[in-house]
């Protein structure tokens, strides 16, 4: 055997052994960030079953000023399950079948992945069971998305000891911002966007601020329309950034890195000035260090769609990790 013809076969058996290998990692899943496919065949599409999804995973988000769904919805037929289909991180498959099931599958085809095996005898099988789970699954497929958009995240232009020597906290936040304004107990960074702004706010006040006896979405409004008040505004005099009194906001009580917090949602207006929009705002209870930290995100796009700018800053405020202080 001459040495070119050896090297062929050394080359030929690496490549070989090479495949054979890739083909037992895991695909990696892909694709826009709430998106969900739905495999059911389109004649379960197109009345009471389809009418059901549609109705569970493509409702209004809300604390949006304009109605977007809170998942874009991919229909293929079941036939088609295979390929690019299968590389979607979160995939609804629903049949009519011999028995009423409702199965969660981690990974099935690729990873991250969540898929959700929905069957029934019957059209009303079906839907009862969509009705019942779909609280849990819009649960599990924010939270993958929460995720993802984290991972994106995670690749930082920022320097973080600015933020943690500040307030004792890491955040995991995209290039893209910068900061727009830093005071003793106050920051707040913003990325510009075409056609507007996304903003981070990042403040602590005294535990007392929230009494929770009392009216607590009244304690919150007070307490950011107070900061906008104080650093916040447009161009013109007296166009501080106010909570927009003809939408009353959303509370809820949530935990954040193992603490008491609250999540509000509702939108924003300059005082005096037509810019507006929406908010997130985290109110986390750190007795540790005698405060309410407070994250806030906003933007400011009049002429895009806003779920997924929201989104980002959701992911952005949920990565927050408190350092332990120490005694």
């Amino acid at each position: 055997m001459n040495k070119a013809h050896f090297l062929f076969l050394f080359v030929s058996l690496l490549l070989f052994s090479c495949k054979k290998e890739n083909n037992h990692l895991t695909r990696k899943t892909a694709g826009k960030i709430n998106t969900i496919s739905v495999i059911i065949d389109d004649q379960l599409w197109n009345g009471d079953i389809g009418d059901s999804i549609r109705n569970k995973f493509a409702s209004p988000v809300i604390g949006l000023p304009q109605e977007e769904p809170l998942f874009n919805i991919n229909q293929y037929p079941v036939k088609l399950l295979e390929g690019f289909m299968t590389d979607t991180r979160a995939i609804i498959v629903v049949k009519k079948a011999e028995e009423n099931k409702f199965e969660i599958r981690k990974d099935q085809y690729a990873s991250p992945q969540n898929v959700f095996h929905i069957s029934g005898k019957t059209a009303s099988d079906i839907i009862a069971c969509i009705e019942r789970n779909a609280p849990q699954m819009i649960q599990i497929i924010k939270q993958a998305e929460i995720a993802e958009n984290q991972r994106i995240n995670s690749q930082s232009l920022i320097d973080p000891k600015i933020i943690e020597n500040k307030f004792h906290i890491t955040l995991q936040i995209p290039s893209g911002y910068s900061y727009v304004l830093q005071k003793s107990n106050f920051m707040w960074l913003k990325k510009e966007i075409i056609g507007g702004n996304t903003s981070l706010l990042l403040y602590q006040v005294p535990l007392n601020t929230l009494n929770k006896d009392k009216d607590l979405i009244a304690n919150i409004i007070k307490m950011r329309d107070s900061i906008g008040n104080l650093y916040i505004s447009g161009k013109e005099p007296d166009t501080n950034m106010i909570t927009e009194e003809a939408y009353a906001p959303y509370l809820f009580k949530i935990n954040l890195d193992g603490k008491e917090a609250y999540e509000t949602k509702g939108t924003w207006q300059l005082n005096n000035d037509f810019m507006s929009g929406p908010f997130i705002n985290y109110a986390i209870i750190d007795k540790d260090y005698n405060r309410v930290l407070v994250l806030e995100g906003f933007c400011y796009a009049p002429s895009k769609d806003k779920r997924d700018l929201m989104h980002e800053l959701e992911a952005i405020m949920k990565s927050v990790v408190i350092a332990k202080r120490e005694l």
